[in-house]
């Protein structure tokens, strides 16, 4: 088995693929700009300085290179007054949860952590170490770009769930928002989460669901709102189940939402198709395929010591 510092000198590479390298070479541009004394705002938006902060070329530096990063997923963001709305607002999220977790001094993992805007956000509760986890290289730019100018200590890893049982050190609090419906076998995704956290260490998840009492789950047949890398959608009490045989107790249903457009939207910096042109156009309560139209489900539960 690989150790984790030889995956990532190999995925290091990746910048250099040539759909990467452009858009690697653009950030770079945007990291010579310099800057001091940014005033920070962990907000909604992720705020960054204000206008007058860049002169007029490295404005147009900065412009260039987050248009080359189009589509931005999550956020939002605002660089030095200039706002950058995202696909998803990612804040409406981070809001409904942030009451349910205190992480100062603790050490902390956002796994599928995308631009890296959850874990901006999670910088004002101070956790001691503060990880992402995205093998993604093009959102570990869109993460370089923002953190250029954020100066945080974030690390980002091109790494994947699936490397968490081999990492350096374990974790007080794993975060895998909007992950799970991605993986092929659920269960196991959450014991890799299990077995990558300290004593009495915590997780916090969110993932499709469909109503129901049955402990079932749905399995879309190719695409499920268009996408076609969603596995499964289970019922509360099927996730539940797979979290107990994954080894977790006090599991806890913070929320449950209805993805709605405010959420989720096409915009300037997106990708031309968002959740309006994933649902039947003659029944907002199914998606094209004629599924049950996404709705999410907020879970929290505690390491089984």
């Amino acid at each position: 088995m690989q150790n984790v510092d030889e995956i990532r000198q190999e995925r290091q590479k990746w910048f250099n693929w040539k759909n990467i390298k452009p858009l690697y070479d653009a950030v770079e541009k945007v990291k010579q700009i310099k800057t001091d004394d940014l005033n920070i705002e962990l907000g909604d938006y992720v705020k960054v300085g204000s206008k007058d902060n860049l002169n007029d070329t490295d404005h147009e530096i900065l412009l260039d290179a987050k248009k080359s990063l189009i589509p931005w997923r999550k956020g939002p963001f605002d660089l030095f007054d200039s706002k950058l709305e995202t696909e998803w607002r990612s804040d409406k999220k981070y809001n409904l949860i942030r009451p349910h977790f205190n992480l100062k001094d603790k050490i902390v993992a956002d796994v599928g952590c995308n631009n890296g805007y959850y874990m901006f956000r999670m910088l004002e509760d101070k956790p001691k170490i503060l990880k992402g986890f995205d093998p993604s290289p093009f959102f570990n730019l869109q993460f370089d770009l923002v953190n250029h100018f954020v100066k945080s200590d974030i690390k980002f890893e091109l790494l994947g769930v699936e490397h968490l049982e081999i990492y350096e050190h374990k974790f007080d609090f794993i975060f895998m928002l909007g992950v799970l419906y991605h993986r092929a076998d659920p269960i196991g995704t959450l014991k890799s989460l299990n077995r990558a956290l300290n004593k009495n260490g915590e997780i916090i998840i969110d993932t499709f669901m469909i109503d129901g009492e049955e402990e079932v789950a749905l399995t879309p047949h190719s695409r499920y709102s268009k996408m076609p890398n969603i596995y499964f959608v289970p019922t509360i009490p099927a996730l539940k189940n797979w979290l107990n045989r994954a080894g977790f107790i006090d599991i806890e249903v913070i929320a449950t939402t209805t993805t709605d457009s405010e959420e989720q939207r096409v915009t300037p910096w997106t990708f031309e198709q968002s959740l309006d042109d994933y649902l039947d156009s003659e029944d907002k309560t199914k998606t094209v395929e004629g599924y049950p139209a996404p709705k999410r489900v907020y879970i929290k539960a505690k390491k089984k010591n």
